[in-house]
């Protein structure tokens, strides 16, 4: 048992917890609508390859503002079709932030490509444009920006970067940012591609599942083909033509959304908005809360930017606590509190170190960075107990660990 008091009423050490059950970091939300919209096509004639694809993708085009939208089976096989479809192949290189899932490098190496590290803004943690004009070089074939916990990338920057540079392409991993906008533009329309997740915890669901938006209607055409593996012409087409006849005139993959899912994504959107504004709301009282609390500091939000919040993320000050990230971790969990990290940087990995050498040091931003950051529970139906539970815990655990005459600790 610790000796200080205020440290032995954690729950790590034997206190009571701030609550009685686990408050995950993210959670769905299935209403009755949405089990109503999955029950009607359960008993329809299709359940696969059938008319809500195609109206899922329209509803989705319209919700973002774009022309056109492809739906896929997971956030992973969008960035894939992105790939695939502006052409990266052996040779090519791509430019992303290591602050991200790995599945934003490994799409690029799919198809044969080598991923490029650029390091991140310090404040916001998103793609640096100054870090992505040092790592341009003639075998650079794309961006990918990953609009990281929920705000748009400054992509009116990496344009300019990317002036008079040939045809790189941006990809926007806007797998965290459905909602968002920056100032009066919608994301995905933000890039030449946008890509986004239907993860569970992600602002709209379909259980698994991606969407790629673009304004081009050549590449939605050739990605539609590559998620039907490589397939010109789907099966309700041929049966529309009474005709059995298909063409593989591509490697592609099994990458098809079900109508089930469609369905169940539709509905979502519908509630789209009053989720977004929920998750600014808790964002709002978060901010307000730890306004009081020196040693944690929500990210910054660019100007113009407004965050659609599918994570929140603080950057505890370290050198004032006398705990390293992993033990407040390990306290904040005991107080079933349920945060997370997002992210280590995917040059870490040990695929990523064997394959390409990669490794400390690459992306120095990111990496101090990943030491001192948590995410904190964001989902739309926490209630103020909830958001009032891990404020109390976050000042509890900061309180416990606080140096004494609340100095910055030397290094």
């Amino acid at each position: 048992m610790p000796e200080d008091l205020k440290t032995a009423q954690l729950a790590l050490y034997g206190g009571s917890p701030v609550r009685s059950e686990l408050l995950p970091y993210g959670r769905h939300h299935i209403d009755d609508d949405d089990v109503a919209a999955v029950t009607r096509v359960l008993r329809s004639d299709w359940l696969t390859g059938g008319p809500m694809v195609g109206e899922f993708e329209t509803a989705f085009a319209r919700a973002v503002g774009a022309a056109e939208a492809v739906a896929v089976s997971n956030g992973t096989a969008a960035l894939h079709a992105a790939m695939f479809a502006i052409g990266v192949g052996p040779g090519d290189e791509v430019i992303v932030p290591p602050m991200t899932f790995a599945a934003s490098a490994n799409a690029a190496v799919y198809q044969g490509g080598t991923p490029v590290f650029a390091d991140v803004d310090p404040g916001t943690l998103l793609i640096d444009p100054a870090q992505v004009a040092a790592k341009i070089t003639p075998r650079t074939k794309a961006i990918v920006a990953v609009d990281y916990a929920g705000q748009p990338c400054d992509y009116d920057a990496l344009r300019r970067v990317l002036a008079g540079r040939g045809e790189i392409k941006i990809v926007a991993d806007a797998c965290h940012a459905l909602g968002a906008r920056e100032r009066d533009r919608p994301v995905g329309t933000l890039a030449d591609l946008n890509v986004f997740s239907l993860h569970p915890v992600k602002h709209v669901t379909t259980g698994e599942g991606g969407v790629i938006t673009t304004e081009d209607p050549a590449l939605a055409t050739r990605m539609r083909m590559f998620r039907n593996h490589g397939i010109t012409v789907d099966d309700r087409q041929r049966g529309a033509k009474a005709s059995w006849i298909y063409e593989i005139v591509e490697l592609g993959y099994n990458y098809r959304l079900t109508d089930v899912q469609c369905a169940l994504g539709i509905s979502q959107l519908g509630k789209l908005a009053g989720s977004i504004a929920r998750r600014r709301a808790i964002a709002d009282e978060y901010g307000r809360a730890f306004a009081s609390i020196p040693e944690v500091r929500p990210l910054a939000v660019r100007p113009g930017a407004t965050h659609a919040y599918h994570l929140y993320v603080v950057r505890l000050d370290l050198p004032r606590l006398s705990a390293d990230r992993a033990t407040l971790f390990a306290a904040l969990r005991r107080e079933n509190i349920g945060v997370n990290v997002h992210y280590i940087p995917v040059h870490y990995h040990p695929f990523y170190r064997r394959r390409f050498g990669f490794g400390p040091g690459l992306c120095p931003v990111a990496e101090a960075a990943y030491e001192q950051i948590l995410t904190l529970p964001m989902f739309p139906t926490m209630t103020g107990r909830d958001v009032q539970d891990v404020v109390d815990a976050l000042a509890k655990v900061v309180e416990a660990f606080r140096h004494e005459d609340g100095a910055a600790r030397r290094r």
